[in-house]
């Protein structure tokens, strides 16, 4: 007969796949927002966070429930912790898609500083990153998760070249500060989102492989 933990340890994965769901979604319209100057897709992003709070004090509660009733050893206390590590990160991306939304309201009053080229692109690249990390926690798929890590870089070097782009239209032509600045913080909301997909996937790792990578390159060795 299967343990009812198995259960317990279920309903913990099926909640945080919810979750999940829920801050890709917030993301997405964040981003959409940005990009389509859409002011009322923005403030429905920053209603929608309150939504997010909830699930990680939920999420808490499902972790103690699951750790109190089944008293989990080796792998599965690795999943449980590893959840109650998830949670928050996944609540963190909500907290930095509604930083995105508050910018794009400033950003849809205002004439457009540049066209959104790059931007959009890191959001992508950002976007795929949170996806492909939920997606390798569901399979336990080290690989997937190792690639994550990897999209990292490329998202730091998309940061550095946004940001030189934008204080050089800064210094070029103060009026345009107040718009440069929104940007920026839209672009370290991105970068920090990566980071947090990034998180979660070091901690796919560490689940399957019992593997604490974090603060190490993936495929670095030991010197």
């Amino acid at each position: 007969m299967e343990s009812p933990f198995v259960h317990e340890l279920e309903d913990l994965k099926k909640f945080l796949l919810t979750m999940a769901g829920e801050v890709e979604r917030q993301l997405e319209f964040a981003v959409r927002s940005l990009v389509e100057r859409d002011g009322t897709l923005a403030e429905q992003v920053i209603a929608g966070d309150a939504l997010i709070d909830r699930r990680e004090i939920e999420a808490d509660r499902h972790i103690v429930e699951a750790i109190v009733r089944g008293r989990p050893l080796a792998r599965d206390l690795r999943f449980v912790m590893t959840a109650g590590k998830i949670a928050p990160d996944l609540e963190r991306i909500g907290d930095h898609a509604v930083s995105i939304a508050r910018q794009s309201v400033v950003l849809a009053k205002v004439p457009p500083l540049k066209p959104l080229i790059t931007t959009p692109r890191m959001a992508a690249v950002v976007v795929a990153m949170v996806h492909d990390a939920i997606a390798a926690f569901v399979a336990g798929d080290t690989e997937k998760a190792r690639a994550v890590i990897a999209r990292d870089d490329q998202v730091d070097a998309m940061n550095e070249e946004l940001f030189r782009e934008l204080l050089t239209y800064m210094m070029e032509d103060p009026r345009a500060i107040p718009r440069g600045i929104a940007l920026t913080l839209v672009v370290r909301s991105l970068e920090r989102i990566g980071d947090q997909a990034t998180n979660i996937a070091e901690q796919v790792i560490y689940l399957v492989e019992g593997e604490d990578v974090r603060h190490k390159r993936v495929g670095d060795g030991d010197d």
